[in-house]
């Protein structure tokens, strides 16, 4: 009898059986995606690889462009990871033979049969990141790469998928000796609750967050004092104290629900300390899209001197970050029925403008359903980040599609949550056909 999720585990056996055979006498060119999740599955990837002893190189990626398709080596064996569902058009008329892909994002296009691909899409649409895909994968080749398992773990929570924890994903939780504790969803959970507070951004805490005196009035407020000239950590707080803190919060964020606030803290030991696993996952981010991939892979395979380098990069990401939401609240906006574009043009880095979307969406100023569509420059293009309020809304992937089907450019992600990109000089184009769009969703809705 088919148990459910064997067809994705079935599936994976087959593909790795495959990728064995192939890879015998071919290199190995892995090109993953520069978020969490693709770099912590590139780093699995690139260990279980080094211990077969295979020769292999590595591209990590912001997106998934046409012409950079075009030019990848034909008579290497290609694996993608985090990216490549929504390009398989691009792969096939690229001539590229041995193709392998791993991912987890939408697949809007039939897949043809010379293309190897592990996608929950096709599998009972189970929720899996690409890191956990991954892992199982590697797994698959030698049960010994359990050591892994904490990889998948964080690029899990980078993409915000803790909350979705199955079979499979619990599975993964357990090889990786994850440590879980609830309470209140702000990291790092480890750290002092004064610097915790003012750079929390999920939950946006209006007039505490990027705020010290705001940070300071709040811990005033709910009575929790320094003790020796220190503030106790999320960690170290009693239930009455938890309890304070929480309805201090929520009293300021009103759109903030008890529920998405409390929740589990996954606690994951690497460089031999036990850390908040979502502080690890930001900080894997903060190197990549501040442009040190090669940095965030080291620091996943917890080579020493990449810990501190990482450490003040992501101080750098979360003062961007603070900056970056001051300069939304400058940018006039286009507003209409359940929309909201912000062109921040080159007001804030391409890097974070995906970031700051998914600030706003779980924060109290948008209402729930409104899709928040983010603009930045990026050389002679524009990336766009697109998000919407709560679990009900536009399927904010296909009303992208719609657009750049038109002007051109490329598009991927998820229903709630994608992204594009095109030429700068589409500009105008894209805002009036978006428009157009989301006025004919709403007609639809």
């Amino acid at each position: 009898m088919k148990k459910e999720g064997d067809s994705l585990e079935i599936e994976i056996k087959s593909i790795v059986e495959k990728f064995l055979e192939i890879s015998k006498d071919k290199e190995i060119q892995i090109i993953s995606h520069f978020d969490t999740d693709g770099i912590t599955s590139a780093t699995i990837m690139i260990q279980t690889l080094k211990k077969l002893d295979k020769k292999f190189s590595v591209k990590i990626v912001k997106r998934l462009e046409e012409e950079f398709i075009y030019n990848l080596p034909k008579n290497k064996l290609i694996f993608f990871l985090d990216l490549a569902s929504g390009s398989l058009n691009h792969i096939i008329k690229s001539g590229l033979k041995n193709v392998f892909i791993i991912d987890h994002h939408e697949i809007i296009q039939k897949v043809p049969e010379e293309i190897n691909i592990i996608n929950p899409e096709l599998n009972d649409k189970q929720k899996i990141s690409s890191s956990g895909l991954t892992y199982l994968f590697c797994k698959q080749i030698d049960q010994k790469n359990k050591e892994f398992a904490k990889l998948a773990v964080l690029g899990m929570i980078g993409d915000l998928m803790e909350k979705s924890i199955d079979k499979l994903n619990n599975e993964i939780l357990n090889d990786g000796e994850v440590k879980r504790k609830r309470g209140l969803l702000i990291y790092p959970s480890t750290r002092p609750l004064n610097r915790t507070l003012e750079y929390c951004s999920q939950p946006y805490i209006p007039e505490v967050t990027g705020n010290t005196n705001g940070v300071l009035e709040l811990l005033r407020e709910t009575g929790l004092n320094p003790v020796n000239g220190k503030y106790k950590s999320l960690m170290e707080l009693n239930e009455k104290e938890m309890s304070t803190l929480v309805t201090a919060i929520m009293l300021r964020n009103p759109k903030v629900k008890n529920k998405e606030i409390i929740g589990d803290i996954f606690l994951i030991k690497l460089f031999n300390k036990l850390e908040d696993a979502r502080e690890l996952s930001a900080m894997i981010n903060a190197c990549s899209r501040l442009g040190e991939s090669g940095l965030a892979i080291q620091f996943c395979m917890e080579i020493p001197k990449a810990k501190k380098k990482a450490e003040s990069m992501y101080v750098k990401y979360k003062q961007f970050i603070i900056s970056g939401l001051k300069s939304v609240s400058e940018i006039e906006k286009i507003q209409g029925d359940g929309f909201v574009i912000i062109n921040a043009k080159d007001k804030i880095k391409d890097g974070i403008i995906g970031t700051i979307a998914g600030i706003l969406s779980n924060s109290s100023l948008y209402e729930e359903g409104t899709m928040i569509v983010t603009m930045a420059y990026y050389d002679d293009k524009i990336k766009v980040s697109a998000r919407n309020v709560g679990e009900n809304g536009r399927n904010v992937r296909e009303v992208l599609n719609n657009v750049i089907e038109k002007i051109g450019g490329e598009v991927g992600g998820h229903k709630f949550a994608a992204g594009c990109m095109f030429s700068q000089k589409k500009e105008k184009e894209f805002i009036e056909s978006l428009k157009k769009n989301l006025e004919i969703e709403l007609v639809r809705i």
